[in-house]
């Protein structure tokens, strides 16, 4: 399994760093953002270091399904009915942690639009 040693979701992962877990699987680990942005706010993770979506490969295409269907699942467990799932990717797209995560964002009422 691919990881970088300086990379703080790879600590999570190994459990060098804690964090409130929601669900984890062989590949999928999703916990509370420390920094919430809405009252349900979950970061979505593969096990595996990936720094952006840039670096996926056709073969991480069944991982990067199940993000979407952890999402689902996480959603359903926390009755939300609405829920917002982003990724953000380089800079420009406001991503600030190099290894790829989903934001599952839920609680409140979303603006509507891409902005």
């Amino acid at each position: 399994m691919s990881v970088d040693p300086d990379c703080l979701f790879c600590k999570i992962v190994a459990g060098e760093i804690p964090c409130e877990r929601l669900y984890e699987d062989d590949e999928i680990l999703a916990f509370r953002d420390i920094n919430p942005q809405a009252p349900f706010h979950a970061l979505l993770i593969p096990k595996i270091h990936l720094a952006t979506l840039n670096d996926l490969e056709p073969e991480h295409a069944g991982m990067v399904g199940r993000l979407f269907l952890v999402a689902r699942l996480l959603a359903k467990e926390h009755d939300l009915p609405g829920y917002r799932v982003v990724i953000n990717t380089n800079p420009e797209g406001g991503q600030v942690i190099y290894h790829v995560h989903m934001h599952l964002l839920g609680g409140r009422q979303m603006k509507a639009g891409l902005g």
